[in-house]
């Protein structure tokens, strides 16, 4: 016969299960807590760091200044946007102060080791960058025939275009602001470019958005500063991060 229990041996099992019920809780945190870091860890593994924060700034904030350029040139120049904007004078000194203020954000990104590395990066042209824009031009689509290191040919060309095009802006504009600085033919002679490269940079604009849309991937790596081991070896297969 089982001898009756008594309260001793009772509490004595109620603590047995109570430990035993515990050590299994503590495994299972356990071996969650290690299956989270090693997924964690297999992430990391499956993206490159692309951008630092740094760079990020400077890009976005001269995105910005960059659109309220255009938005309120548009406010200035197309009757249909003035009207609904209404206060000239305010939008023109917007206008003014953005462009003024358009290469601070690349002078101030200057403190930044990566960004200086970035922009000699994309002051190099090499033998692949002349393959690349071949292959553009020819409109062939395949990875193997566009060889590109961190940046590709298109995105060094832009880069150095809009680098120009934003010296020539803020050189035309300063002589359209400050009237005193040079004669009325010059003056002239100003308004008419910063005017029709206005509208060029506009055009070039809407193309390099358009092709940001297309690319979900590398806006990823500007919002969050890294990408995909995979789309890095495909887009730019001679880029060693």
């Amino acid at each position: 016969m089982r001898p009756p229990e008594t309260g001793a041996s009772k509490a004595a099992e109620a603590a047995a299960e109570a430990g035993s019920e515990a050590g299994s809780e503590t495994a299972s945190q356990t071996r969650s807590e290690a299956g989270s870091e090693a997924g964690e860890r297999f992430a990391g593994a499956l993206r490159v760091r692309r951008f630092t924060p740094a760079e990020r700034w400077v890009h976005r904030t001269t995105a910005l200044l960059m659109g309220l350029c255009v938005l309120t040139a548009g406010c200035l120049y197309l009757p249909q946007l003035a009207e609904l904007v209404g206060r000239r004078e305010l939008v023109v000194r917007v206008h003014e102060w953005s462009g003024l203020l358009l290469p601070v954000p690349v002078l101030a990104g200057l403190a930044s080791r990566a960004f200086r590395a970035d922009l000699r990066l994309l002051n190099r042209f090499g033998p692949h960058d002349k393959v690349w824009l071949r292959s553009a031009l020819r409109r062939d689509d395949r990875p193997e025939s566009r060889p590109a290191g961190k940046f590709n040919a298109g995105q060094k060309t832009y880069a150095a275009w809009i680098a120009g095009a934003v010296l020539v802006m803020v050189g035309t504009g300063l002589l359209m602001w400050f009237t005193h600085l040079a004669p009325l033919v010059w003056r002239t002679s100003a308004t008419f470019v910063h005017d029709w490269l206005a509208l060029t940079i506009g055009l070039v604009l809407a193309g390099h958005i358009g092709m940001a849309l297309a690319r979900p991937e590398s806006r990823r790596g500007l919002r969050t500063g890294s990408v995909s081991r995979e789309w890095a070896e495909r887009e730019h297969p001679l880029w060693r991060p």
